[in-house]
């Protein structure tokens, strides 16, 4: 069971929400394996029922689980590190305070953690106070190198930059982008990415020199009537990094 995300190319790796078990499956064929599939720990009632649950998803998608949070729930984010020790999934969700102690459940480097920041309005820097209690605080901006380097302090893989509200907070992100490249360091951009504005944000984290990038592609390719994610869709996804990575 790899432990590893397979990335396209060495480089770009799709993050999608599995609506089920089945709708994973689809899915991660349409995407040839090149995915990680979301599945949120906030809807389950239990550790138990969750460990239960996302067993099936890891054997019907050869461990391409991504514990998520919960639109990045924050009161989510002992339940993630719990569930992460005991299933060792590829993929980890965290807010920026509960890195360290999911890498330290996981005990192993190759599963991907990523730390929740956020847009600040200011280029170059980002907000860190992600935390159940410290997102209930003032804003915690530091420079995003800074950033990086306390994630890195804490065995984090990745900057999770949510919510991105697509190309909103464009030069920030091109920042943000930079700084990964420069401090090698893998980036998730997260929020409003759609089939019209993805290529744009990918080509940005390609351009900055990334090594590893995984978008996280959400409610723009789930089905209003289903609640599954269309597996057409991730396709398509599939075809724009084929042509641009």
């Amino acid at each position: 069971m790899s432990l590893s995300p397979k990335y396209y190319q060495e480089r770009v790796c799709l993050n999608v929400l599995a609506n089920s078990v089945e709708n994973a499956k689809d899915c991660y064929e349409a995407a040839e394996g090149y995915v990680v599939l979301g599945v949120l720990s906030k809807n389950y009632a239990s550790d138990e029922a969750a460990i239960e649950d996302m067993k099936k998803y890891q054997a019907a998608t050869e461990n391409a689980l991504s514990v998520g949070l919960g639109a990045g729930d924050p009161n989510q984010s002992q339940m993630v590190t719990r569930l992460s020790g005991v299933l060792q999934p590829q993929h980890v969700n965290q807010i920026f305070t509960g890195v360290g102690a999911s890498r330290a459940l996981l005990n192993q480097n190759e599963t991907v953690i990523n730390g929740l920041v956020s847009p600040t309005g200011k280029v170059g820097f980002v907000n860190i106070a992600t935390g159940p209690l410290s997102s209930k605080a003032p804003e915690a901006i530091v420079p995003i190198e800074t950033a990086i380097k306390l994630l890195q302090d804490m065995g984090g893989s990745s900057v999770k930059y949510f919510p991105m509200k697509g190309l909103a907070h464009k030069d920030e992100f091109k920042a943000v982008a930079e700084a990964c490249g420069k401090y090698d360091f893998y980036l998730e951009p997260t929020g409003g990415i759609d089939l019209e504005n993805f290529e744009e944000i990918l080509q940005i984290a390609l351009d900055a020199g990334v090594k590893k990038i995984i978008p996280h592609v959400y409610s723009s390719i789930i089905d209003g009537t289903t609640g599954d994610t269309r597996p057409e869709d991730v396709a398509t996804l599939l075809s724009i990094i084929k042509k641009i990575a």
